[in-house]
């Protein structure tokens, strides 16, 4: 099988640039020459093994990160933009947005913030909002939209927000991680109150009392716990983050902090090491996980999607999570596999079936249209009102990898991984998908020209050139 080549250079370009260094000082750090490094900043050449080994050997790189990265999430947006009816006559090949992705990654971001500003303003005047009228009609990213960006790029890894977690976390011992930030925050002169009547969480700072719902479920009073020592004990933290961020918006900035503090929440809950070490030694079995934790089965799962620290990274999954419209409401992925921006999931996937099978994982070998193999994990994550009558909020959650990692997982025993037909063809979204003959299909592919015959009927009332 022929290797395949890397190109990677704005990741070097990046890296020389963090490091301070001119081209030629780069190049003799690296053993090549000055001609030979442009050009591989250029992705007129791949990275050599030499520039691999010398990464890792002279700067400490984590050279996993040189075929990873923004370059697969921008193409698989930038798809997806290039879906819409506008670009109908103008959309360019994979190979270009592949091209744009690998070198020229802030022009592709600058078009996605371009595309999504003219998809809201038309959202906008297609439901007569009458935004036109309004002094606040400026046409920028809706906050949401604009904190899911800033984490779907970061990796969904906050280092610096992950390791003080962790530090936190350190100073349980034996105590538990609960009775630990319980005590901090008495430390702090915070009274803590358990109410049937309350919120899930209520922090009242004039009385510098938290008042947390006695019906909500004891991982989730440990998780507010540990939100409100975010906000509370890490609050310089978060706003430097913040600072770097640079959001539009005081919405976004507000939204993203409250994102923070969960990150926050959860890596203390599960600190980075000790819930590597116990998802590898346990192959990753999320009830035994959940259980050795004090964790939902959802919150593990999201913590498993963010092992992305550099030299000590856990396996590349994908996380989303549906409601029952089939909605993405959270996603991230650390796989080639990327979620629309826009809509649902395709329905052929096993996330959706959840619903009908409460309590149970469901398991799923599946394959995309680029050939690329997956195994994936469903199961509903219902969230009890905690009273009768009281809203059930419904939702089901996936978690997967590719293929090749499946072997360190324990839902993978017993499945057939070498069978072609034991794969279920799935997609992105209907509009960029390219398989001709899903019976499942709900719009045609906007890349493809469409041939209709009124004298014949197939799967589809159509055919796709």
């Amino acid at each position: 099988m022929a290797t395949q080549k890397l190109y990677a250079g704005a990741k070097l370009r990046e890296t020389r640039t963090r490091l301070g260094l001119t081209q030629k000082e780069f190049a003799a750090k690296l053993g090549v020459s000055l001609p030979y490094l442009n050009q591989m900043e250029n992705n007129n050449r791949p990275v050599s093994t030499t520039v691999v080994l010398a990464l890792a050997q002279e700067f400490g790189f984590d050279v996993t990160e040189l075929s990873t990265g923004d370059s697969e999430r921008l193409v698989s947006d930038m798809r997806e933009a290039m879906a819409d009816p506008v670009f109908a006559d103008a959309a360019p090949p994979l190979a270009d947005l592949r091209l744009t992705a690998s070198n020229a990654p802030a022009l592709a971001r600058a078009f996605l913030d371009l595309h999504r500003a003219y998809r809201q303003t038309h959202e906008r005047l297609a439901s007569l909002d009458e935004a036109l009228g309004r002094e606040d009609s400026r046409t920028q990213p809706s906050p949401w939209d604009e904190v899911r960006d800033f984490f779907h790029y970061c990796d969904n890894y906050i280092d610096a927000v992950d390791r003080a977690a962790e530090h936190f976390a350190q100073g349980a011992g034996d105590q538990g991680i609960r009775a630990h930030a319980s005590r901090a925050l008495r430390a702090a002169g915070i009274t803590l109150r358990m109410d049937d009547n309350a919120p899930t969480r209520h922090y009242d700072r004039d009385s510098r009392t938290l008042s947390l719902s006695s019906r909500a479920l004891p991982e989730t009073q440990t998780f507010q716990l540990l939100l409100q020592i975010a906000l509370l004990h890490q609050d310089k933290l978060l706003e430097a983050t913040l600072d770097l961020a640079r959001f539009q918006s005081d919405e976004a900035r507000s939204i993203a902090k409250i994102g923070l503090a969960n990150y926050f929440a959860g890596a203390a809950l599960m600190p980075y090491t000790r819930f590597l070490k116990a998802a590898q030694d346990s192959r990753h079995d999320l009830e035994l996980l959940a259980h050795h934790f004090g964790a939902s089965i959802e919150q593990v799962a999201h913590r498993l999607s963010t092992l992305q620290r550099p030299n000590a990274k856990g396996i590349p999954f994908f996380f989303v999570r549906v409601d029952q419209a089939g909605t993405i409401t959270k996603r991230h992925s650390a796989t080639r596999l990327q979620f629309a921006r826009f809509g649902g999931a395709c329905p052929l996937w096993n996330v959706h079936q959840a619903f009908e099978t409460p309590g149970r994982f469901l398991r799923q070998l599946a394959e995309t249209p680029d050939g690329v193999r997956y195994i994936s994990l469903a199961r509903d994550v219902s969230k009890p009102g905690g009273s009768f009558g009281a809203p059930v909020r419904r939702f089901a959650i996936s978690l997967g990898c590719e293929v090749r990692h499946a072997t360190d997982l324990v839902y993978a025993d017993d499945l057939d991984l070498s069978n072609p037909r034991a794969y279920e063809p799935i997609g992105i979204s209907c509009r960029i998908c390219e398989r001709k003959n899903c019976h499942q299909r709900s719009v045609p592919p906007l890349e493809r020209r469409l041939t209709i015959d009124a004298d014949e009927r197939g799967v589809l009332p159509y055919r796709v050139d």
